[in-house]
């Protein structure tokens, strides 16, 4: 966006942006004073929403622990934002922005699914910003158009990268104390055929 277009954004307190999110039609995200329109999710993003929150839901069973899909707003108050991660987690209490229960405060694990109007944004700025969370142990980006899970792990002050890119193989969420097969994650997703060689 160039600087004159910023300047004609208009721009809204955090308490403004909630007023208005609470009771808007559609979800909207908000980046230190910009509110940003979300756009809708393929069949594969959606599948594959469903498929990592149900794998922990299924291992949260009996376990002081709640997992969230897209519709619970995360602050992250550190870069002024808030946020609508695709899956969020933790174990423990959840601290919520206040009593309508709607806004957490202090996710473990945050999962993103990948999109090509995404994915430039979840690798760079949100991730910039998630890491400013003292909460946050994890943060997984899932690939929908080949087989590619990047977990982000919490080291101290470092942030150690694992790839999982084979579909025998299983995503170890340690912040949560779950392991999902890649087989679950990309269940009855279809991947695009793949380009041939010139």
């Amino acid at each position: 966006m160039s600087s004159a277009t910023t300047q004609n954004v208009p721009r809204f307190t955090p308490e403004q942006y909630l007023a208005i999110e609470r009771n808007a039609e559609f979800k909207s995200e908000f980046d230190d004073g910009i509110i940003e329109a979300m756009s809708g999710a393929t069949r594969e993003h959606n599948l594959i929403t469903g498929n990592v929150s149900r794998e922990i839901g299924i291992q949260f069973k009996g376990r002081p622990c709640e997992t969230y899909t897209g519709d619970m707003r995360v602050w992250v108050g550190p870069a002024r934002q808030y946020r609508y991660p695709d899956v969020v987690a933790l174990c423990g209490e959840p601290r919520f922005l206040d009593g309508t229960l709607d806004t957490l405060l202090n996710p473990s694990l945050i999962v993103e699914v990948l999109s090509e109007s995404t994915e430039r944004k979840d690798r760079g700025g949100k991730f910039a910003a998630y890491r400013r969370l003292e909460s946050l142990r994890e943060y997984v980006m899932i690939d929908p158009r080949r087989v590619l899970v990047e977990r982000y792990t919490r080291d101290g002050d470092r942030w150690v990268l694992t790839l999982f890119e084979n579909i025998e193989g299983t995503l170890q969420l340690e912040s949560v104390g779950c392991e999902i097969p890649l087989k679950e994650i990309y269940a009855k997703v279809i991947f695009p055929p793949e380009e041939a060689d010139d």
